[in-house]
C-alpha cells in the first residue's frame, strides 16, 4: 500500500534506482513508452514503474497545489503497446494510465501507436509497416525537441 511519506517532501522515502529514474524523467525533453499489454493494461513491470511515480504526483498536484489539467509547457510523449487479442478496449485502459503517468512530468501522450494480434516474440517482424510506422513516430519525436 502506498505510505505516502512523499506527503512532506514530495520525495520518495525508498531509497533506490527510482531517484535517478525520476531526476531523468523530470528532466527529459520528451518520454517514448513502450509495453506489452497484459489483462487490457501495461505490464507489470511498467506499471510498478508508473506507481513509483506517485510522489511526483504528490509533489506537483498536493505540495505545489498545481490545479489539475492545467499543465503548461508539455513536453511530448510517445506509446508504443502491442497486445495479443483484438478487442475493441485492449488499449483504453493502458492509454489512460500513461495519459495520467506522464501528467506528472509535465508531458502529454502527444501519440500512442497500438498493435492487435500479437502475441509471439517475432511476430512484430511480420509487420514492417508496424516497425517503420514506429521508426517514424521516434523520428517526428526527437524533431519536435530539437526545433
Amino acid at each position: 500500500l502506498e505510505i505516502y511519506a512523499c506527503r512532506k517532501t514530495g520525495s520518495c522515502a525508498i531509497k533506490d534506482d527510482f531517484q535517478y529514474l525520476s531526476a531523468t524523467l523530470l528532466a527529459a525533453d520528451a518520454t517514448m513508452l513502450a509495453s506489452p499489454i497484459f489483462f487490457y493494461t501495461v505490464s507489470a513491470h511498467t506499471k510498478i514503474m508508473m506507481d513509483r511515480c506517485q510522489s511526483l504526483w504528490v509533489k506537483k498536484y498536493w505540495l505545489d497545489k498545481q490545479p489539475l489539467g492545467r499543465s503548461e509547457n508539455l513536453k511530448s510523449g510517445l506509446f508504443l503497446a502491442a497486445g495479443a487479442s483484438c478487442g475493441t478496449q485492449l488499449f483504453a485502459g493502458a492509454k489512460m494510465s500513461v495519459k495520467y503517468f506522464f501528467d506528472t512530468f509535465a508531458t502529454s501522450l502527444w501519440r500512442s501507436l497500438t498493435y492487435r494480434g500479437l502475441d509471439g516474440a517475432d511476430e512484430i517482424l511480420e509487420h514492417p509497416e508496424y516497425l517503420e510506422e514506429a521508426r517514424q513516430a521516434g523520428v517526428e519525436l526527437v524533431e519536435q525537441i530539437q526545433c
